[in-house]
C-alpha cells in the first residue's frame, strides 16, 4: 500500500505528532527506514497514522534510558519527521512499514495520554534546514568521497567496488549524508549529533571530520576495530 502525495509539514509549524522512541534507529531527512511493527502500542501508532496523516516522529532514547524501553523512556528532543510511503499489515496486526524522512522537529511537550491510547504524542516544532554555499558544500562532497574511498581501501578492500564513492556520486546531498552514516555505521550517539546539526552543509563537515579521525586512527594502529563498515 504506497501514499498519495501530500504536502509536508513547514518550518516553523506545531503539530502533534505520535512518536516512535527507538534505541539504534535515527531518522535523516531523505532517508527512507524500513520498520516492523509488532508491539500492540506501535501497532495501534501506525493504524492511526494510516488513517490520518500517516506522519511518525522518530525520537532516538537516551543510552542511560535504554533498559527503560518496555514503558516511556526519555528521549532526545531533537528528532525526524517520517512520512509513512509503503505499508503492508500482516494477518497478524503486525506492519511492515517504510518511512520517509521529511524534516526535523523539536520536542517542546509531551501531554498526558488518554488511557485508550497505547502510544506517545508529542507536541513539536519543525525545523528549518540552514542552507550553505554550493561550492562549500561540493567542496566537503569531493574531500569526503575521497576520505570515505581511502577508509574502504584500508578496512575492507573486497568491497571497493561494492561501497566505493560510487555508491554516492550522484545523490543529493541529503541522501549524501544518510547513505554515508549508514554504510559507516555510526553508534546512534553519533548519528543523533549529526541529526542535531543545522543543515546538510554542517553536517558533512562534521563527517568529514569523523572520516579524517578514523584514518588517523588508522594510521596509529591498524587493529584497533576500525573495521566497522558494514
Amino acid at each position: 500500500m504506497s501514499e498519495p502525495h501530500r504536502d509536508a509539514p513547514k518550518p516553523g509549524d506545531r503539530l502533534a505528532l505520535p512518536v516512535f522512541p527507538l534505541s539504534t534507529v535515527v531518522l535523516f531527512p531523505g532517508a527512507e527506514c524500513p520498520l516492523h511493527i509488532f508491539e500492540p502500542r506501535y501497532r495501534q501508532m501506525a493504524r492511526a497514522a494510516l488513517e490520518g496523516s500517516r506522519l511518525i516522529g522518530m525520537v532516538t532514547v537516551r543510552p542511560e534510558h535504554v533498559g527503560d524501553m518496555a514503558g516511556d523512556p526519555a528521549v532526545f528532543p531533537i528528532g525526524c519527521m517520517g512520512r509513512i510511503v509503503q505499508a503492508e499489515e500482516l494477518p497478524d496486526g503486525r506492519f511492515n512499514i517504510v518511512l520517509h524522512g521529511l524534516g526535523r522537529f523539536r520536542v517542546t511537550d509531551e501531554p498526558k495520554r488518554p488511557p485508550e491510547r497505547l502510544y506517545r504524542e508529542a507536541r513539536v516544532l519543525t525545523l528549518d534546514e540552514p542552507e550553505a554555499e554550493a561550492s562549500q558544500v561540493l567542496q566537503l562532497r569531493n574531500d569526503i568521497s575521497d576520505l570515505f574511498g581511502r577508509l574502504i581501501a584500508a578496512v575492507a578492500p573486497q568491497r571497493v567496488g561494492e561501497i566505493g564513492p560510487e555508491l554516492v556520486a550522484d545523490v543529493d546531498d541529503a541522501t549524501f549524508v544518510s547513505v554515508l552514516v549508514h554504510v559507516l555505521n555510526l553508534p546512534p550517539v553519533e548519528r543523533q549529533s549529526l541529526l542535531e546539526t543545522n543543515g546538510v552543509g554542517a553536517r558533512l563537515g562534521v563527517l568529514d571530520s569523523i572520516l579524517r579521525f578514523q584514518l588517523a586512527g588508522l594510521g596509529l594502529s591498524r587493529g584497533e576495530g576500525h573495521g566497522q563498515v558494514h
